[in-house]
């Protein structure tokens, strides 16, 4: 037989015993066989000796914060989060902006809330019916997945925030920074309490002028379970349906309904769901506990990359995103591009100032929350407004923002009807006050080999909708029809 095809056989040969391993004993049990030699990366040794200096555990050590989806407050959480009866209108719901199947958000640079031309349509296509009357929500919605690894502040600009180990809170509801006595239990459940307070979230317009946060809290609770304010706003089968839901989850059968259905109980239920959204199996974790084959060749190098300093020829990335949850929960200035109507900040009155709204001091202004890069992949698009919709693009930003601003492309977002007049003036503004990131040099290699390792970190249940189906409602959760139940543009279920 001809050498070469010999060779090419038997090449052909091994690779498809290797593609047959169904387990990890096939694969070790070939190598020691001598029919194939395992592959050394060049990688290894550095990664596994920055894994060993960062004491990484692929496992974030907030994760005693997390809940069993099988509980019975979290399956109460995801009956309301699901729900449109928690808004103003009732026309919008929790997951309206945080859908387990759009990475825990809604696909949109900027939320439409309440108001919606087509309540149930979720993601690209989703629109404003009414746009003279309906405002779209100023900020990019922070994906639900894996929030319980947040331990000190939630939202962009942190106006949620624990202040001690005692886990006092302070919250919008109190002057920064009180302590807010209703804040809940930690800072998912204070967090919790906040869209039902947003116009533009859920709240909508319906509501008069002296309906302040609490009062729109409790008047939701009070039209859920029939009584006070709120009684016959739902049928009485809708208000007999919550209050056997919320028996069964507080195990309280000898409570009235007032003393059951509150705003405090609403919020610690959908906290708990939210909680319960563990998504941590990924290959960046598999790696860490010794499988060398878990990641692939790029996505090593762009790990040590991102945990290299910029100093030593690295990206930095690990500064700020440090941990097995990938975030040090600080504020910083990076120059995102500031698009949408904003805060109603600055001159244009289109402008965000982000932490500073909450602390009130200069040297917060521009300045945004770390966020986790668990699942980034999924959770775009991406930055506080959403400015950007692709993951290579932001990475570019991250490398050298001034330079990523030169080039940067209005065109590239893919939600439509986006107020982007004010953006350079704006982000210039942001520019100038000094951002947080050491600028380095930006080639194409660096950002794919970081953007590879960056879907390392997907679990990836989060794109499986059978296996996310413990976290998605059904039919027999709306015996009242006023579940959400998600569409796409196309008017496929999501």
């Amino acid at each position: 037989m001809n050498r070469k095809l010999y060779i090419s056989i038997t090449l052909y040969s091994i690779v498809l015993q290797l593609f047959a391993c169904n387990s990890q004993e096939n694969l070790e049990e070939k190598v020691s066989t001598g029919l194939i030699k395992p592959y050394i990366s060049q990688y290894d040794n550095d990664l596994y000796q920055k894994i060993e200096d960062m004491r990484l555990t692929g496992v974030p050590a907030s994760k005693d914060m997390s809940t069993d989806i099988n509980s019975p407050k979290a399956q109460l959480g995801k009956k309301l989060f699901y729900s449109k009866a928690l808004s103003g209108n009732m026309d919008t719901a929790c997951v309206s902006c945080h859908h387990p199947l759009l990475g825990g958000g809604d696909n949109l640079s900027l939320s439409i809330g309440t108001g919606a031309k087509y309540p149930d349509l979720l993601g690209i296509g989703r629109t404003l019916k009414d746009k003279n009357k309906q405002v779209q929500v100023p900020r990019n919605a922070p994906t639900t997945l894996n929030v319980f690894v947040y331990k000190k502040v939630m939202f962009h600009d942190g106006r949620i925030e624990r202040l001690d180990e005692a886990g006092a809170i302070t919250t919008p509801d109190v002057e920064y920074p009180k302590v807010d006595v209703l804040a809940g239990k930690d800072i998912v459940q204070a967090q919790s309490r906040f869209p039902l307070t947003s116009h533009a979230e859920m709240k909508g317009l319906s509501f008069s002028a002296e309906y302040g946060n609490q009062t729109t809290r409790q008047y939701i609770a009070q039209r859920l379970g029939g009584y006070g304010q709120g009684k016959g706003k739902l049928t009485s089968l809708e208000n007999q349906y919550w209050l056997n839901e919320f028996r069964k989850a507080f195990n309280a059968t000898d409570l009235s309904v007032g003393e059951l259905i509150t705003e405090q109980n609403i919020s610690e239920a959908i906290s708990e769901y939210e909680r319960s959204q563990v998504f941590i199996n990924n290959a960046w974790s598999k790696y860490i506990q010794g499988d060398k084959q878990a990641l692939t060749e790029q996505q090593k190098q762009g790990a040590l990359l991102f945990f290299t300093p910029v100093m030593q020829g690295g990206a930095g990335c690990f500064v700020c995103h440090q941990g097995d949850s990938f975030t040090d929960e600080k504020f910083y200035n990076t120059a995102m591009p500031q698009i949408g109507l904003g805060k109603g900040d600055g001159d244009t009155l289109s402008n965000d100032f982000g932490r500073m709204r909450v602390t009130g001091k200069e040297e917060d202004r521009y300045r945004f929350r770390t966020p986790s890069l668990l699942n980034v992949e999924l959770t775009g698009p991406w930055g506080h407004d959403g400015a950007y919709s692709n993951l290579f693009d932001i990475v570019k930003h991250m490398l050298n923002p001034e330079e990523a601003l030169k080039n940067y492309n209005i065109g590239g977002l893919t939600q439509g009807s986006l107020h982007t007049l004010d953006w350079k003036e704006n982000t210039n503004k942001a520019l100038a006050k000094g951002v947080a990131l050491v600028s380095q040099e930006v080639n194409k290699e660096k950002v794919e080999a970081l953007v590879s390792f960056l879907r390392a970190l997907t679990d990836p249940c989060t794109k499986d909708r059978k296996c996310l189906e413990p976290w998605l409602n059904s039919a027999e959760d709306d015996p009242m029809h006023l579940q959400l139940h998600a569409t796409k543009q196309s008017g496929e279920r999501l």
